[in-house]
């Protein structure tokens, strides 16, 4: 050898290592940051809409629950004051001579004054058809009448509220249509009425507005229907106690002819609706529809010639200038003759208490039969009778 080192041998460099392409150090590992917290004003504002769901939904079911506890059950109310919301029917010289009016205590009515504006006889009826007179005590400025119940009835009379009601509680009125039928209609509230015109008919004036317990709050009143409006109860109650100040009593009546309601007559047919029997109906309820309206030139042509001959014209006059007819039943129909007819017939009569036939009463139960023939193949009247003498309204 020549004295020089020998190259030492290459590296075993394990299989499977990868290549080394630059001298490779130990580098010291950058600690991870500490995890982030929340940020403070989201934290804030999440908890604020939490808050506000919670409030909102606590505010909506409030709003559920007060709407609920305003809400009437007409049904229900119905049931509970119907029995002492009565029909009120007059003979009157200005009047209309019909309206609704509501039992209150004392044995007072509060009707509409435009339907017994100087009456001759007064008469409530109750839904169970119970007749009981009445007087007026007097009216007020703004078209309320009260009146005084002449007997007694067990009916339990309605509330007036202390209060005046809630602006947003559903109110109701009670009254009757034409033909004698007790109805409940929703009016809405004080702060969203429901415009009367959509309901009302003159037989309606003079009910009572009533709330979701049954008490009055208010009175229907008015000259006509498209002038209707309410009464609050804050006046009604200043009318129904002793020596009201706001009712003033009317002048002695001077008229000598006087008017019931104008509406049509039809007879309660309580018998089997035969032709004859339907005849009979039509012809009766015809007559006393004339009778009301003191059309007596035209009777002349319901009557038999011989009728005719002695119930003249100057005779009805006479006897029923102020009268009024309401209730009628025809009990009875029976065949008589060929084509003629018995038919017997129920009803109630208001008149002057000094007018012919009345016996000094103002009100009186009749009780009639009537001889029908055909004259010209039309049914008229040839005889009535009475098949019990008259009796007074006042019992039942």
């Amino acid at each position: 050898m020549d004295g020089r080192e020998l190259p030492r041998p290459p590296r075993r460099v394990p299989a499977g290592t990868g290549a080394l392409t630059q001298l490779q150090t130990n580098t010291p590992r950058t600690p991870e940051p500490p995890p982030r917290q929340p940020w403070m004003f989201g934290r804030i504002l999440a908890g604020f809409l939490v808050l506000l769901l919670i409030v909102a939904g606590g505010a909506t079911a409030g709003w559920f629950v007060r709407a609920q506890s305003l809400k009437i059950d007409t049904p229900q109310v119905l049931e509970s004051v119907g029995p002492s919301v009565v029909r009120v029917l007059a003979t009157t010289c200005e009047g209309t001579g019909e309206a609704s009016g509501v039992l209150t205590a004392n044995g007072t009515v509060l009707t509409a004054a435009s339907a017994v504006k100087q009456p001759l006889s007064i008469v409530i009826v109750t839904p169970d058809n119970r007749i009981r007179r009445a007087n007026l005590l007097g009216s007020s400025a703004d078209g309320v009448a009260v009146l005084r119940l002449i007997g007694r009835l067990d009916n339990a009379p309605v509330p007036l509220a202390v209060t005046d009601p809630d602006p947003n509680a559903e109110r109701a009125l009670i009254g009757y249509t034409a033909g004698g039928k007790q109805s409940i209609q929703s009016i809405g509230t004080t702060e969203h009425p429901r415009a009367l015109s959509e309901i009302m008919n003159a037989a309606k004036l003079g009910g009572p507005v009533v709330d979701k317990a049954g008490q009055v709050v208010g009175l229907v009143v008015g000259d006509t229907v498209p002038a209707s409006t309410i009464v609050g109860v804050d006046k009604l109650r200043g009318y129904v106690v002793p020596n009201a100040g706001g009712i003033a009593a009317e002048a002695d009546r001077v008229c000598v002819r006087s008017r019931g309601p104008q509406t049509g007559i039809v007879p309660e047919l309580q018998v089997a609706s035969t032709p004859l029997a339907v005849d009979a109906q039509k012809l009766l309820g015809t007559y006393l529809t004339l009778e009301n309206r003191h059309d007596f030139e035209g009777l002349q042509a319901l009557y038999s010639k011989r009728l005719a001959k002695t119930l003249t014209v100057d005779r009805d006059r006479e006897s029923h200038q102020t009268s009024y007819f309401f209730g009628g039943k025809l009990v009875e129909v029976t065949r008589s003759g060929d084509d003629g007819a018995n038919a017997r017939m129920t009803f109630t009569a208001l008149f002057s208490p000094n007018a012919k036939g009345s016996g000094g009463r103002p009100c009186n139960r009749l009780d009639l039969r009537y001889r029908l023939i055909r004259e010209s193949g039309k049914l008229v009247i040839d005889q009535a009778s009475s098949m019990v003498p008259a009796q007074s309204c006042d019992t039942d």
